[in-house]
């Protein structure tokens, strides 16, 4: 890169890195004085013509500061981790989690932050600390919080910025979520209001994780309320992969139920695939109703009636949430919970209320 400076001699040309201790002698102002004024740190006592005197050289000189130089000044990289909590291989086969993604990443960008994705299974010992000392980020959003995480009161207590996107029990944390529990009361519900009695349940993921273990708690009540006995046999578990869909169906057919609540549109790919393969009709042999509505749902056949939820708010939410909460900015309201709707379609036997568009 050609560079010009200036010096008492005129102007010169050279090509070596222009850095912080160029522009102060220049401008005839310490390191400090750059640095301060640069990574604009309020509370310095730095006049007017000294600030536009060292603004005025580092741009002659085509000075930027890096990325370390500005932390260091400000103790920020304007970096967010997204955890889901997760291995990769899930993640990445998560239909619903790129629109959350989305949400997060522009939410993030519209406040001046960056977004750092990280799959982190459940057997990764290191925790989420890591992400503070190695990846330098400046808060966490941590999806899918497991009731087995330490870790994240640790985190609170070393004051690192932390948004829910799920809820943990007896923690105050600040989230952004859904109601998982109404949502699967709400769906629940509709497969009583078409006479079914036998309904099965498939988890989208094992019971430490909140999210699953509310769904299926919305569930159990809903049965209670309509005067249906719970039956845990009618209960099998998914691993938020369709693979482990086609195994829970399998299993739960030899009790017979009329009607499944699939806990996840994406572990109900593999519900349907071994449905069809077995010859099953669905509705009229067995009905489906799923929860997310990942884009996939309303192109299967059938569609699938699923609890739709707003993925790319609970992603803008948190990046709202946790920006905030990064600039220590008042907040209103640290517990977001947003609304699901039931979207129905041709997998429950219900009346069909959208039209796919050719």
């Amino acid at each position: 890169m050609l560079i010009i400076r200036f010096s008492r001699e005129g102007c010169q040309l050279a090509n070596q890195r222009i850095t912080a201790r160029d522009v102060a002698r220049q401008a005839g102002v310490s390191v400090t004085t750059v640095s301060f004024v640069l990574n604009n740190v309020e509370g310095m006592r730095i006049s007017e013509e000294t600030r536009q005197r060292v603004l005025e050289v580092a741009q002659a000189l085509d000075y930027h500061p890096d990325s370390v130089a500005r932390r260091m000044a400000s103790g920020r990289t304007h970096n967010i981790a997204y955890v889901i909590r997760q291995s990769p291989d899930q993640a990445f086969l998560d239909a619903f989690m790129p629109e959350v993604l989305n949400g997060l990443a522009r939410g993030a960008a519209a406040q001046n932050f960056h977004v750092l994705f990280e799959p982190i299974s459940p057997e990764d010992s290191r925790g989420f600390a890591w992400l503070i000392h190695e990846r330098h980020v400046d808060g966490l959003v941590i999806s899918g919080p497991r009731t087995d995480d330490p870790d994240l009161i640790n985190l609170l207590d070393h004051g690192v910025p932390v948004v829910l996107q799920g809820q943990l029990p007896g923690v105050n944390i600040p989230l952004v979520d859904v109601d998982n529990q109404h949502g699967a009361r709400v769906a629940t519900q509709h497969l009583i209001e078409l006479g079914h009695k036998r309904i099965g349940m498939i988890t989208n993921a094992g019971l430490k994780y909140t999210a699953a273990a509310a769904r299926l708690a919305g569930y159990r009540d809903t049965l209670n309320a309509a005067g249906i006995a719970f039956d845990e046999t009618l209960i099998r578990y998914g691993n938020f992969t369709p693979q482990s869909g086609e195994a829970a169906i399998a299993d739960l057919l030899r009790e017979k139920p009329t009607a499944v609540f699939v806990a996840s549109d994406v572990v109900a790919l593999g519900v349907m695939k071994r449905l069809q393969a077995l010859g099953a009709r669905i509705p009229g042999d067995i009905a489906l109703v799923g929860f997310d509505d990942i884009p996939l749902s309303r192109y299967l056949d059938p569609a699938l009636t699923t609890m739709r939820l707003p993925a790319f708010g609970l992603g803008w939410g948190a990046a709202e949430l946790i920006t905030r909460l990064i600039n220590r900015m008042p907040v209103e309201n640290q517990h977001v919970l947003l609304e699901t709707e039931l979207i129905v379609r041709e997998s429950s036997g219900g009346k069909s209320k959208e039209t796919v568009s050719s």
